[in-house]
């Protein structure tokens, strides 16, 4: 399900979803028509802008917390012009998975936005990096000043929510290796230890100020 008032962005991620192998079930031009799609169709998951008519303010987060309330096998990928942290603290304090924040500028890089696109369907978290670059510096001047350089990379990866295997590849280090990064700093910053990707990544999102 594609939700986007730009009709040239809509056709793009169409097409770019299509070619990844997703059968696209709807595309809506506003908030009603994305919620009314939904309960017809019940896709896997739904790409929603953050802005849509008629007021282009947060109508498109309103529809995905409508969506995640009524109807939370969908998940969502929000997509936003701009970095709104509020809007995806808005979205992840209300739900444990199967969501999603990224900027409009992400989906340039195809291979990126379908891996996050995946992860999100799959029931994981997909945070874009300058979300997760603002929250640690929010949190500049308490327990992060205990991790490494590394650590504070690796951490800002479990944020995006990306798997052990994808830090360890966009990092060039083993997945031992990670696994020992994660562990020192679950440690350091006291945070609960936890198998799944996505309950791992509510944990540090919580720690940063935005998870419930």
């Amino acid at each position: 399900m594609i939700a986007e008032d730009s009709v040239l962005l809509r056709i793009g991620l169409v097409k770019v979803v299509e070619m990844a192998g997703f059968e696209v079930a709807a595309e809506a031009g506003e908030a009603q028509g994305l919620l009314a799609a939904v309960a017809e169709h019940r896709p896997d998951v739904a790409v929603v802008d953050v802005r849509m008519p008629p007021d282009f303010t947060d109508e498109g987060v309103r529809a995905a917390l409508a969506i995640r309330r009524e109807w939370p096998g969908t998940a969502v990928l929000l997509l936003s012009q701009y970095v709104e942290e509020r809007y995806a603290a808005d979205l992840l304090a209300a739900n444990t998975g199967g969501v999603g924040y990224l900027l409009k500028q992400r989906v340039a890089d195809v291979e990126e936005f379908i891996e996050a696109l995946r992860r999100v369907a799959a029931g994981g978290t997909a945070l874009d990096p300058q979300v997760v670059a603002q929250l640690l510096v929010r949190r500049a001047s308490d327990p992060l000043e205990r991790l490494t350089g590394r650590e504070r990379e690796v951490l800002a990866l479990m944020a995006e929510g990306r798997s052990n295997a994808g830090i360890a590849a966009q990092l060039v280090v083993s997945e031992s290796a990670v696994a020992k990064h994660i562990n020192s700093i679950l440690a350091k910053l006291d945070l609960p230890k936890a198998d799944a990707d996505h309950r791992r990544v509510l944990a540090v999102l919580h720690f940063l100020g935005v998870g419930g």
